[in-house]
């Protein structure tokens, strides 16, 4: 699964490897937790641009009568969401990239629950694919809100968690975004384990094991956690 992230990337450099069609200013997060604003790019369908907004983390249906089950889909899985009820009209029309510098996984080690930081081995910005949806209550309150896809974990996570977020290549950014994209045949192969050779992982300070804490020394390595 993916339960908290993180993006450091300047709201420039973002800009520039997503080509959006504004500049963007974001504050560093070093820990986002799900219920959270987080940073989406995705394509309207009257705006061909691809656009950077912030939405709601916790996805909540178009028809769903109550917005608090957002809480409980933070994720979906990647192999089953075209068929879901819960995100099969998402992956077909409101499919989204969440730009991320990296995440974390906990081992758990007794009563202790040990965070790692999971990023790219070259240190390099990546995205990962999501689905995003608009809700309206009787009232009129508005909600635009999202969830990151997951799959199998790979070699280097696996110890950690049997799930990672699905990452989406630069190359399928494209495909991923189009709107007019609805044949899931096409999106099938996008939806694997990013290889473990290709990323790393080490244990971090437990202080990102508080949700509220949102600082650059979430990173700050420690020791390894022992058997």
């Amino acid at each position: 699964m993916c339960g908290r992230f993180i993006l450091m990337t300047p709201g420039s450099s973002l800009a520039e490897q997503f080509r959006l069609s504004e500049d963007v200013s974001l504050e560093p997060r070093y820990n986002i937790a799900p219920t959270q604003f987080v940073a989406v790019v995705r394509i309207g369908r009257d705006d061909p641009t691809r656009k950077l907004v912030m939405l709601k983390w916790g996805l909540v249906p178009f028809w769903a009568k109550d917005k608090s089950i957002g809480s409980r889909l933070i994720n979906a899985r990647a192999e089953s969401a075209a068929e879901k009820p819960a995100f099969r009209a998402a992956f077909k029309y409101r499919r989204c990239l969440i730009p991320a510098d990296g995440f974390y996984e906990w081992k758990k080690t007794g009563k202790r629950k040990q965070p790692y930081f999971v990023g790219m081995a070259d240190g390099h910005l990546f995205a990962f694919g999501g689905l995003w949806e608009h809700w309206e209550s009787p009232e009129g309150e508005v909600i635009e809100s999202c969830t990151i896809l997951t799959t199998e974990s790979n070699e280097l996570v696996q110890e950690l968690h049997d799930r990672i977020p699905l990452v989406v290549e630069p190359k399928d950014y494209e495909l991923w975004l189009d709107p007019d994209m609805k044949d899931s045949t096409r999106l099938k192969p996008l939806l694997r384990p990013y290889p473990g050779d290709a990323m790393s992982k080490f244990p971090v300070s437990e202080r990102v094991n508080r949700a509220t804490y949102d600082a650059a020394d979430c990173l700050e390595p420690v020791e390894e956690v022992g058997p």
